[in-house]
């Protein structure tokens, strides 16, 4: 029998999920949404390629969570997107109302469910999920730290003109401008790239990880990305359901790791059949753990906006 995941949000990000799990035959797959029709189309627009693919792979596009009952895993990305004269507080106000109204349906359907949350902003956006769903610290996971190593990985590539498959980066920190890139942990075919780039040009590709978000939203006007975050987000879902034991950075529940407690930061993490299966514990220098910090405090003080702190 076949796994079931569940995608909550029809729009770029959770259809472009939905094409991805469907081309790797990973899952059957509902895709739903609130708007009537969006769903249906792109389901059934998806399931129609199947054949050409040559996957074997159920899509369902609903309204109705009943639907999504018995999933293994429930992909969050619901929510709106800011728009001009919004402030902050009033996207993150009306994103707390919508998680708060999905977690709700998902576990009642899906008690079993992992959940892995892409609604931004992201960490609050977990932590929210994870204390109203009332599941362990296992099964409620924010996918932002495979999307910021991935644009590293990326800028680290095109600047030393190497294969991407030879990079890996490691990201700390919340999701946003005051996330962590670890420099020191990341390599090309093993070589710290400390070892291969100068340090002003380094300072400079790790600046643009941070504002990755902002450039390809600054290039679009309209919308923000989607194939990066979607892919990010369908790495994980492997790992989960082919067990595969796969150390990626998640924001995950902190309980005294790294000196935080009681709050959801990117963080190495090994991810298998259960979810969360370990926290990694890396040494930072005291310049790195400081910068961790600040960042789990900008995380703090969004979360306390919405009591969730």
């Amino acid at each position: 029998m076949r796994k079931k995941v569940t995608i909550v949000g029809a729009g770029n990000v959770g259809a472009t999920v939905a094409h991805w799990i469907a081309a790797k035959e990973l899952a059957d797959i509902v895709l739903i949404d609130v708007i009537e029709g969006v769903p249906q189309g792109k389901g059934l627009d998806l399931l129609e390629a199947m054949p050409v693919e040559k996957r074997d792979v159920s899509i369902v596009g609903t309204n109705d969570y009943a639907d999504t009952a018995g999933s293994d895993i429930v992909v969050i990305t619901a929510g709106i997107a800011r728009k001009p004269g919004m402030s902050r507080d009033d996207l993150l106000n009306t994103n707390f109302g919508i998680m708060c109204e999905v977690v709700g349906k998902v576990t009642a359907a899906s008690p079993n469910a992992i959940l892995i949350v892409v609604s931004n902003p992201l960490d609050a956006m977990a932590q929210t999920a994870f204390k109203k769903s009332g599941l362990p610290r296992e099964r409620v996971i924010g996918m932002a730290g495979v999307l910021d190593s991935a644009r590293f990985r990326t800028f680290i590539a095109e600047e030393l003109k190497v294969s991407v498959e030879n990079v890996t980066a490691c990201v700390l920190g919340g999701h946003g401008d005051t996330m962590v890139p670890l420099s020191r942990y990341s390599t090309v075919a093993g070589i710290p790239i400390t070892e291969l780039i100068e340090p002003a040009r380094l300072k400079a590709l790790e600046q643009r990880t941070a504002n990755g978000g902002g450039e390809i939203v600054k290039h679009l006007k309209t919308g923000s990305a989607y194939y990066a975050p979607s892919a990010s987000t369908v790495e994980m879902v492997e790992a989960i359901l082919k067990d595969k034991k796969k150390i990626l950075p998640c924001a995950v529940y902190l309980q005294g790791e790294y000196g935080i407690d009681g709050l959801f930061v990117g963080v190495p993490c090994k991810l298998g059949a259960k979810g969360l299966e370990q926290v990694i514990e890396i040494k930072l220098t005291p310049e790195e753990q400081a910068a961790l910090h600040k960042s789990a405090a900008a995380v703090k003080e969004i979360c306390s906006v919405i009591g969730m702190a």
